[in-house]
């Protein structure tokens, strides 16, 4: 086995060694001996000259390429020759050159640490690779110059070589944010070679600050009643931390009460408070918020301030009344002065605006008094009359003394109860009715009504007949009439007979259902209209029934002459007793005649010897009713020499008969009595 060295990187045909030399053996058999060089690798990095026996360079040769960091690195040769067959190892040594400077594996290299890293924190830089070996490789680093770090070369065991940066001195960030470093790798050769990278630290902001704001207190005025959206106050706090350590979130604190929170709300990007409730100041009228900026680091940092928020109060509550006595029923008796209510009033607004004047309209019975601040009295002003006005609705107005003022407005009804001051009162003085005489049983005459202003039981009307003053004692009323208690209905208890009654008058009285009852009376006029319902009635001549009555005239009667008189009455009035006389039936019709109104019978014509000695005449007496009655009355005239006689034994027939009354009686008689004088 031969051994060669060599360094690398020789150039192409640079000796190696002479092999025929170190043989110890003849060029020229050497040549003889048909000399090849076989190598081990796949490249051929050497060839043999047969002819000088010397080996040479045939590649470059580039030891890390070969053989890396291996300390040592050998190429291996085999020289086979004939003649004998010999072979023969080569084994050549590459030596290593300084031909590579330690190179960073790039340009720059940033680094990220907190600003409160601890002293002494080490920060590993990626080392520097160096392909030579030996003396040639990497041997030192060497660190610009800087007031933070030091550089610490860790050596490990196979000799490689790495650098660390050690924190001296505390970092700031808020006072540099960027250290900029230089590391210088270099190794042993002669001359060094070296290299360069540039290390940048950027120092992470760590939350070490807290946030500020720009005042510790801020006071805000604001009206009551603001619309919703109302810019309160924008707070502004700061952080010199940066990114999320800097980043401030505004909050309400967790010490304002809930009925705060939603009055208020703030919005956590910009710090501004606005109105997002209602505002009264009858409620509050300072409002303290406690608010707090956290920044959103971890952990976070938080500051907190107050806002004092005044509210100024505008009238925007009208008056309150409140009923504290109220009576919705009063007595129409009830004198002037009677208290009908006691009303408070409040108004919660405040100074003028809270101040508050009542009144009622002058139009009703009614009055305020104020008993005392926020206290009125509702009074009856005059009496009352419940039939004139029974209801009232009383309107209270209740108005502030702001500007413009507010009021309100609260009605109090009021109903009056009704007193018994009221007598019933006929619709009429009096009334006239007139009957038909022979009336039905139970008919109504006339409705006697009366009308009570009062109400309920006051005003129920009962109906009594009583006998009028100054009427005949005989003609109770009550005999011939009732009246129904409530309607006033005045039937007929019996048909009346104009005959015997043609008049009636009475007093209805009506009274009413209160306690003590109150009471009225009319006057009722009862008049009978007659009708025809009696026929005339012969009173002379009498004539019994079945018989005539006989008359006597001399022969030497001279018409004119009066022979008789027929006197009938009809107890009848009016046409009914208009009577008229006829003479239906004669002896001889043309000898005697009878006046149509008074019934008197003449002879009309002088008496012949022919003419018959008895004369039968039949008068009929008819009255002017509708339909009309009569009566008929037989006369017998006879003629003799002696005076007229009256007989006994005429006959009457009568359609309808009766007896007459006492004055009618006396009138008949007196008639006959003048007849014949």
């Amino acid at each position: 086995q031969i051994r060669y060295s060599i360094p690398e990187e020789l150039t192409r045909g640079a000796f190696v060694g002479n092999i025929a030399k170190d043989l110890g053996t003849d060029v020229a058999k050497l040549a003889a001996a048909n000399l090849q060089v076989l190598s081990d690798s796949d490249s051929q990095y050497f060839s043999v000259n047969v002819n000088t026996g010397v080996i040479m360079v045939s590649e470059r040769i580039d030891r890390e390429q070969l053989c890396g960091q291996n300390p040592r690195c050998f190429l291996h040769l085999k020289l086979a020759i004939e003649n004998p067959v010999e072979f023969y190892r080569i084994e050549v040594e590459i030596l290593d050159i300084n031909d590579n400077p330690p190179e960073f594996p790039s340009d720059e290299v940033s680094l990220r640490i907190y600003e409160l890293a601890s002293l002494g924190a080490r920060f590993p830089i990626q080392p520097a690779q160096d392909p030579d070996v030996g003396t040639n490789t990497l041997q030192t680093y060497h660190l610009s110059a800087n007031e933070n770090f030091n550089l610490n070369v860790k050596a490990r065991t196979d000799g490689g070589k790495f650098p660390e940066l050690v924190l001296e001195r505390a970092l700031d960030r808020e006072l540099r944010a960027f250290h900029h470093l230089v590391l210088t790798a270099e190794d042993g050769g002669s001359p060094p070679q070296s290299s360069k990278i540039r290390i940048t630290i950027q120092v992470l902001d760590a939350n070490d600050n807290h946030p500020v704001f720009d005042r510790p207190s801020y006071g805000a005025r604001l009206v009551e009643n603001s619309p919703l959206g109302t810019l309160v106050v924008k707070l502004n706090a700061t952080d010199v931390d940066e990114g999320p350590n800097g980043d401030i979130r505004y909050s309400l604190s967790s010490h304002n009460s809930a009925a705060l929170r939603q009055i208020f709300a703030i919005d956590e990007q910009t710090g501004e408070i606005r109105v997002q409730g209602n505002l009264d100041f009858e409620e509050a009228t300072v409002y303290e918020i406690e608010v707090e900026a956290k920044d959103m680091g971890s952990p976070t940092m938080e500051e907190h301030c107050s806002v004092v928020v005044e509210i100024t109060d505008v009238n925007d509550n009208a008056p309150e009344v409140i009923l504290t006595s109220f009576s919705s029923s009063l007595s129409e008796d009830a004198p002037p002065g009677t208290v009908v209510a006691v009303i408070h009033v409040r108004d919660r607004d405040s100074g003028e605006q809270g101040r508050v004047q009542c009144h009622v309209s002058p139009d009703l019975p009614f009055q305020l008094r104020k008993d005392y601040e926020h206290q009125y009295s509702l009074l009856t002003s005059t009496r009352l009359d419940r039939e004139h006005v029974a209801y009232y609705n009383v309107t209270i107005s209740a108005s502030d003394l702001g500007s413009p003022p507010l009021s309100r407005h609260t009605t109090l009804p009021i109903a009056l109860a009704d007193v018994n001051d009221n007598a019933p009162q006929f619709e009429q003085a009096s009334y006239e009715v007139l009957v038909a005489e022979n009336n039905p049983v139970g008919s109504v005459l006339v409705t006697v009504s009366a009308a009570d202003p009062d109400s309920e039981q006051n005003s129920r009307l009962s109906y009594s007949i009583l006998r009028a003053g100054g009427t005949d004692p005989g003609l109770d009323p009550t005999r011939y009439l009732s009246i129904h208690p409530t309607s006033g209905q005045i039937s007929a208890k019996l048909p009346f007979d104009y005959e015997q009654t043609t008049y009636l008058q009475f007093h209805v009285e009506v009274s009413d259902g209160g306690s003590p009852a109150l009471r009225n009376r009319t006057l009722v006029h009862v008049f009978i209209v007659d009708q025809n319902d009696n026929a005339p009635r012969v009173h002379f001549p009498r004539a019994g029934e079945d018989s005539a009555t006989q008359f006597r005239i001399s022969p030497s009667t001279a018409p004119p002459a009066l022979i008789t008189k027929v006197v009938a009455i009809d107890a009848d009035s009016g046409r009914n007793a208009w009577l008229s006389y006829h003479l239906v039936e004669a002896t001889d019709p043309g000898l005697f005649s009878v006046a149509l109104r008074s019934g008197e019978i003449r002879i009309m014509r002088a008496l012949q010897e022919t003419d018959a000695s008895a004369h039968e005449l039949l008068v009929v007496v008819r009255d002017a009713g509708e339909p009309p009655l009569s009566t008929a009355v037989t006369l017998v005239v006879l003629v003799e020499e002696r005076g007229p006689e009256a007989l006994q034994g005429s006959e009457a027939r009568a359609t309808d008969g009766g007896g007459l009354p006492t004055v009618t009686l006396y009138l008949i008689v007196s008639l006959a009595l003048i007849s014949t004088v």
